[in-house]
């Protein structure tokens, strides 16, 4: 083979080596968006204080029952679940006018205990301490895998996947956490929003991981 043909060769190789080690993270769709601050939506469990005006004996502190429902006086069973402080005061105020003029109510969410559930964020996994964390504004994929006690021994950082809720249902994301924690490349290092789960495989003997 003349030098000619062993230097094509040898650039031929290359690029498929490199080619396919690539994993072209600037080619990757960024994770949607779909989370947006929004007024604050009544849960199972939590507790309301509703104020009727100038009506103490209509005014009262609820917990929201396990079916969605309040009890209210005059009214009977009321859905708060899934609705705002501002829909259900609506909601109130237009029944209670059957026997109250002008009826002005207000109500106030005093103790938001599921807010505990609606807004996490999951680590699962080869994760040293699989974890579920509250969602903080700001919050990234390495702040919940610090939160998660770090990736396993075990762990295949590379192929770890951010599994997300979009209006078109659940869509994965890859996050590459080696590259993240031992290179400094942060570009997989997502904004996180409420509902999202990691999930990192373990390492694999086949794919040369040990």
């Amino acid at each position: 083979m003349s030098k000619t043909l062993r230097l094509l060769a040898l650039g031929l190789v290359s690029v498929l080596v490199f080619g396919c080690a690539s994993r072209g993270v600037d080619s990757i769709a960024q994770p949607e968006r779909t989370y947006k601050q929004q007024s604050y939506v009544i849960g199972i469990s939590d507790q309301l204080t509703i104020d009727v005006w100038r009506n103490q004996d209509l005014s009262r502190s609820v917990i929201v029952r396990p079916d969605g429902f309040i009890t209210m006086p005059l009214m009977g069973d009321v859905r708060a679940e899934s609705r705002t402080p501002e829909a259900l005061a609506e909601v109130i105020s237009v029944a209670l006018r059957q026997v109250i003029k002008t009826p002005e109510v207000t109500v106030t969410v005093t103790n938001p205990v599921s807010i505990a559930y609606q807004y996490r964020v999951r680590a699962m996994g080869q994760v040293n301490q699989p974890t579920s964390i509250a969602f903080v504004e700001g919050m990234t994929v390495m702040d919940l895998v610090l939160a998660a006690g770090g990736v396993s021994d075990y762990g295949a950082g590379n192929r770890a996947i951010l599994n997300r809720e979009t209006d078109q249902g659940t869509r994965e994301y890859p996050v590459f956490l080696d590259d993240i924690l031992n290179e400094g490349d942060i570009r997989t290092n997502y904004l996180l929003q409420p509902a999202d789960i990691l999930t990192i495989p373990e390492k694999s003997i086949w794919r040369g991981e040990f």
